[in-house]
């Protein structure tokens, strides 16, 4: 009579172990290229607005390319009352919104996500993004006001310009810059009607994406964005810097 409750031999103890090793290393291998994949994963973000397919000449030979539309030169001032263009802003990554201090509505939200945006990016890897925020209640909005708002928001102003000016040049920044709303409007709360959206622009003044600046999945989105949009800026500055030794 044998005894069931004998150790197996030591034959199937192996074959057993061996099995399981080999069932881990397999599921390994075929996850690993993925977890790679993951992790190292690069790609482009989408342009935004208008474009125009154009022909041009490249190594001797005429090829289509495709023309961006890019946000248009402007001139503002900033909330200590001084002058603030696009060429304050050049080498810069951009995010950009509108807003006005007497909001009721979305805009206190949309400042505390901006607010906690710029205290998740200030590490010096983000050192060419600028935040820039433009009033549109501009006859209220001196650069006093937006400095006390500033401050209220413990902004960074080296790095958050919160912007004023001439009401016609904001609103046509808004709709033909920004492609967003911006205006006076007395149909809307507080008078004013602006765009919850948050703009991510490139350094080439290309527009890059848009998010939803009230809610936390918006925000992570363009936190993710920003960082893929920076990798990019790395990648053309190496392709120019390749392209000039290349000539020279």
């Amino acid at each position: 009579m044998s005894d069931s409750s004998a150790p197996a031999p030591q034959w199937k103890k192996r074959a057993i172990l061996g099995g399981i090793a080999l069932f881990v290393l397999s599921l390994f291998v075929f996850f690993s290229p993925l977890l790679g994949l993951v992790k190292h994963q690069f790609v482009y973000l989408p342009y935004f607005g208008p474009r125009e397919t154009v022909l041009v000449e490249r190594d001797g030979r005429m090829v289509v390319d495709t023309i961006f539309a890019k946000v248009p030169p402007f001139s503002f001032i900033d909330q200590f009352g001084r002058p603030f263009t696009d060429k304050d802003a050049e080498g810069k990554v951009l995010v950009v919104d509108f807003f006005f201090t007497r909001c009721t509505t979305i805009c206190p939200k949309m400042g505390v996500q901006m607010q906690q945006l710029q205290l998740k990016l200030a590490d010096a890897a983000f050192k060419d993004v600028l935040f820039l925020s433009h009033t549109v209640d501009p006859e209220y909005d001196t650069p006093e006001v937006l400095l006390a708002h500033a401050r209220k928001l413990e902004a960074d102003t080296a790095r958050w310009k919160f912007l004023t000016g001439e009401k016609a040049d904001i609103y046509l920044q808004g709709s033909e810059g920004y492609y967003l709303a911006a205006r006076e409007d007395v149909m809307a709360p507080d008078g004013f009607l602006h765009s919850e959206q948050f703009v991510l622009v490139d350094k080439d003044r290309h527009i890059r994406g848009y998010y939803d600046g009230t809610t936390r999945s918006g925000m992570m989105a363009l936190a993710a964005d920003l960082k893929m949009l920076l990798k990019e800026e790395k990648i053309k500055a190496a392709e120019k810097e390749k392209a000039r030794r290349k000539k020279g």
